[in-house]
């Protein structure tokens, strides 16, 4: 892996363009206000199909498909944002994607067609993200790759938590309509297009940044004819066992509900308190990547095996706790485990690999959502001994990826 970047500080700025934390910040923005937009609707998207007439199978299926696009496309979207080099163009189809899709979603009146717009703000996602992850990557190479991604995942969560409070908002005045409640999205779903587009004519090359910052350093090492680095492939086994090992908060809920430790109207509260937590600890985390390297990496397997001692117990605040410490995890997840990908893999394959990595996360995703669903109904004792054993598996893989650069 790479050195720490705390070294690798803004200086100035490429000619022509803006500061590498300037374009961050604006980058965090736009995503803070497309999860406006997207989790606005995903907080109600199986009332809605419901009231359209969706049986839970059916609204099952669709969010099922929704997710396995949202992760899987990915696979196909990176290495054809690598080929085409078009990476600005994707960011902004796959935005364009989502936010014109969740409006539509409010008036679609039938339930063909709501199942469709539902599928469809997945694939703008999937269009979108290895292009975008790989746009912010080269302003990071500058700002440091640990703070840089976790700024961007700190303002991320403050639309994931504001969107929802909105709707929730607007059906509560407007009597459950939920066409108003989505058409109000549209207004930061038109800020988001325009702050691309003004993004892309201010910083219409942004691997300047990283030109700048690795013009007399080495770069990352990379396999024959291209191909990703072995210790990419190494790194991508660790996360595969550290995220099959992590529950879900859908698991996590049901014991609090089931067991009588909260009411379900205060899970959502619970949630909210879990994203401000993963706020912070991405900012956390971030600023000791810079310092110390991947090795910070090793708090995830930690409180991944934490939740599932925490979560399971039949106490309320040890409960709570538990729920908390996924908050952190998530955290880590989402900004620190996507800064490495961009320390291990050299800027031309870099969209493929957060494709790749994008598609092992969904893989993992799934197995774990199934294996602490499934020992939580047999045994919870059982289901603590494994997740801690798919964890010192996970922390052996980190280890090897430190030391495995070739």
């Amino acid at each position: 892996m790479n050195q720490p970047v705390s070294e690798k500080r803004e200086t100035g700025q490429p000619s022509a363009g803006m500061g590498p934390w300037r374009f961050v910040v604006w980058f965090g923005t736009v995503s803070l206000l497309a999860d406006f937009v997207y989790e606005g609707a995903r907080s109600v998207t199986g009332p809605l199909l419901a009231s359209l007439g969706a049986s839970a199978l059916v609204v099952g299926m669709v969010t099922g498909a929704g997710e396995a696009a949202a992760l899987g496309l990915r696979l196909v979207s990176g290495p054809l944002a690598d080929r085409t080099r078009r990476f600005w163009g994707l960011a902004i189809a796959g935005y364009a994607l989502t936010v014109v899709s969740v409006p539509l979603l409010g008036v679609a009146g039938v339930l063909w067609a709501a199942c469709t717009l539902v599928i469809a703000e997945r694939v703008g996602k999937a269009v979108r993200s290895p292009a975008k992850d790989t746009l912010l990557s080269h302003a990071t190479a500058a700002t440091g790759r640990g703070r840089g991604f976790a700024v961007h995942e700190a303002m991320d969560q403050i639309g994931a938590l504001v969107g929802p409070l909105l709707v929730a908002g607007v059906l509560a005045l407007t009597g459950n309509d939920y066409g108003p409640a989505l058409g109000v999205l549209a207004v930061p779903g038109v800020a988001v297009l325009l702050l691309l587009f003004r993004l892309r004519a201010r910083m219409p090359d942004p691997e300047a940044y990283e030109r700048e910052v690795t013009a007399a350093a080495p770069t990352t090492p990379h396999g024959p004819d291209g191909r990703l680095p072995r210790a990419f492939w190494t790194y991508a086994g660790f996360t595969a066992a550290t995220t099959t090992g992590f529950a879900t908060f859908g698991v996590l809920s049901y014991h609090l509900v089931q067991r009588h430790l909260l009411s379900a109207a205060w899970v959502p509260v619970l949630y909210a308190a879990a994203m401000a937590v993963d706020a912070v600890a991405a900012l956390a985390t971030g600023r000791l990547y810079d310092r110390h390297g991947p090795r910070v990496l090793i708090a995830l397997p930690v409180l991944t095996a934490a939740v599932v001692a925490l979560a399971f117990t039949d106490t309320v605040a040890v409960a709570v706790a538990g729920s908390l410490v996924w908050g952190a995890a998530l955290g880590i997840q989402e900004s620190t485990l996507r800064a490495t990908v961009a320390d291990l893999v050299p800027s031309g394959r870099r969209a493929t690999a957060y494709g790749l990595f994008a598609g092992v996360v969904g893989a993992a995703s799934l197995a774990g959502g199934a294996l602490t669903g499934g020992l939580y109904g047999y045994s919870i004792p059982v289901l603590i001994a494994v997740v801690v054993a798919v964890q010192v598996l996970a922390a052996v893989l980190l280890l090897v990826t430190g030391t495995n650069r070739r």
